[in-house]
């Protein structure tokens, strides 16, 4: 990795490069709660190369796809022509729009995430949903790596969410992590309810390719979990809202 792209890491995370169980675990949810949306008007806010635009459209949803970085951006034209180069927080899009819009591990990266969620809900019609996945901060792990002592390292780092939070906004500066309080928050105000509100593990896709069988119990094992209390050391919080 270039340092250029551990600039672009560290300041807007990883996209999905590589369709995996992980993804096609997460595209269900997100058809589940969808519904007779995913063949309406579609929007996902943060598309990165384009990944998840490419897989709705092929379930027939009309999907437009916003994305910040204008390299991943022009990557994602690639499957789609509908691609818009914009940030989050300024749609450049209509109020009333969707009746879907996904915003897939992107919040935290942003400038404002208050301004970015009020920014989907803007843009939804009455009755369309937004699904959001976005890092819990109970997970034990800090995925977008850390700065330390001015140089970043990329890479998983075990316990930094467990810090005081002014330790650990100074360890990764450049992601946010989220409680459930914290995911109260960006709703507080808005005309929305919610439909769901879960933690959800990984599909540990990396360690199933390495271990074969044991990654798979480890998976079957975690997943298992997101039925019981220990759900609060999972890897994401998967929030649906529905626009009132």
């Amino acid at each position: 990795m270039t340092e250029r792209d551990m600039d672009k890491a560290a300041l807007r995370g990883e996209p999905s490069y590589v369709w995996r169980d992980g993804q096609k675990r997460r595209l269900k949810m997100i058809e589940q709660f969808a519904g007779e949306r995913m063949r309406g008007r579609v929007l996902e806010n943060g598309c990165g190369v384009g990944m998840y635009v490419e897989k709705m459209t092929g379930l027939g949803a009309n999907v437009t796809g916003l994305e910040f970085d204008f390299d991943r951006a022009r990557e994602a034209r690639v499957n789609s022509e509908r691609i818009v180069n914009a940030a989050g927080e300024f749609l450049p899009l209509p109020s009333l729009t969707f009746d879907l819009i996904l915003s897939h591990e992107v919040i935290e990266h942003v400038q404002d995430d208050r301004s970015a969620i009020a920014e989907m809900v803007r843009a939804l019609k009455v009755g369309g949903r937004a699904v959001i996945f976005c890092p819990n901060r109970g997970y034990p792990v800090e995925t977008h790596g850390i700065f330390w002592k001015g140089r970043y390292y990329f890479g998983n780092k075990p316990f930094v969410n467990y810090l005081p939070r002014i330790w650990r906004d100074k360890l990764a500066p450049h992601v946010r992590v989220y409680s459930r309080r914290d995911m109260q928050k960006l709703f507080d105000g808005l005309p929305v309810r919610f439909i769901e509100r879960a933690i959800i593990f990984g599909a540990y896709d990396n360690i199933i390719a390495r271990t074969g069988n044991f990654g798979k119990i480890i998976r079957a094992v975690l997943q298992f979990a997101e039925a019981t209390p220990l759900k609060i050391l999972g890897l994401s919080h998967f929030w649906v809202v529905e626009k009132v």
